[in-house]
């Protein structure tokens, strides 16, 4: 009977965390990326941040699924994201073609972080009416990520210059519909 009802109580709380869980994938994820662009693997860094957008499309379906959203889950799925589509995205490019750049590179590079995270900021604090409010930095991030591919057929220039315009997609004012 003890053993049932600590079964119970345990199968409770993991439901409760499940998409706690995602989210935390999604940041080991991102987590990975940055780490194998460090060790200049940009080609699996590339993959892990689109498992990281795979992890973070359930996270959120999954709370909504089973009815445990909460304040905790929404602040921690905005950290995570940070990593997982601001600072490993940057950091990929940055690798990947931008350091040719440097002090140029470097400014938007932080530009695009910042500007990640001033949105993730403001989301938090905004009360939720069906819209995103500029661009979602998971979209800013994945496009980012795609301009990896871009390198070698475009010139550096235009790959700051994507940094730059997803920096102030991310932080303007115009509304996304939430799908």
């Amino acid at each position: 009977m003890f053993f049932l009802e600590n079964l119970d109580a345990t199968l409770k709380k993991l439901k409760s965390q499940t998409a706690n869980i995602f989210t935390l994938l999604n940041l080991s994820l991102g987590s990975a990326s940055i780490l194998f662009t460090v060790r200049n693997e940009l080609n699996l860094a590339l993959i892990f941040i689109f498992l990281a957008a795979l992890s973070d499309r359930f996270d959120g379906m999954i709370a909504r699924k089973l009815g445990i959203e909460s304040e905790l889950g929404k602040q921690l799925d905005s950290l995570c994201d940070l990593v997982s589509f601001g600072v490993a995205p940057a950091l990929l490019l940055y690798q990947g073609a931008l350091h040719e750049y440097s002090a140029p590179a470097v400014f938007f590079t932080t530009l695009y972080i910042a500007s990640g995270a001033f949105r993730l900021a403001r989301f938090n604090v905004s009360e939720s009416n069906g819209y995103f409010q500029g661009v979602p930095i998971t979209v800013a991030g994945c496009l980012v990520t795609l301009g990896y591919f871009l390198i070698g057929f475009v010139p550096g220039w235009a790959l700051l210059s994507l940094l730059l315009l997803l920096s102030f997609l991310m932080v303007s004012s115009f509304t996304v519909k939430k799908v």
